[in-house]
């Protein structure tokens, strides 16, 4: 192979269209540019121009700000991890984990993990692996003999 016979794959360039060499050539008169005003001249750029109207992207109000390293956690109270041990959607004797908790219908969808709330009561002993807990959630986890393993300690923490 010689530098002279690199040559691009065909059909990935197309040759430029010669507009304003009369109207036999399909492209004469307006050049496919439809007839006056100011869409017919070069240099055109009017996105969101409403003909002199406020356009709507100024008349809506600006609200609020989403940090893009924000934490979106499931949050689940123990009164519903209970009901869903009730319901034999959870078991006993596996560990608590987002997986299991969306398996069990819990929570929709795994996010950023799931983060233990201390509402409701619990009456069985079980081992979480969560990425957050609040720290009443942790004292009746442990009340009744469980345990509460973080993970990720760097980021998720213990919190009230």
């Amino acid at each position: 192979m010689k530098l002279n016979d690199i040559t691009d794959n065909p059909g990935s360039s197309k040759p430029r269209m010669r507009v304003g060499r009369g109207i036999g050539s399909g492209k004469g008169k307006t050049c496919g540019r439809g007839v006056k005003g100011q869409k017919a001249r070069t240099g055109v750029a009017i996105k969101g121009f409403e003909g002199g109207q406020m356009p709507l992207h100024r008349r809506l109000p600006k609200r609020g700000f989403t940090p893009p390293s924000s934490i979106d956690y499931n949050e689940v109270n123990l009164g519903r991890i209970q009901g869903a041990i009730d319901a034999g959607k959870l078991a006993r004797d596996v560990p608590v984990t987002i997986e299991a908790l969306v398996a069990a219908g819990v929570c929709a969808k795994p996010r950023d993990g799931v983060k233990i709330l201390g509402m409701g009561e619990m009456s069985v002993s079980l081992t979480f692996e969560v990425a957050a807990a609040s720290k009443s959630a942790v004292a009746a986890i442990e009340k009744l003999g469980g345990t509460v393993k973080l993970l990720n300690a760097a980021e998720a923490s213990v919190e009230a």
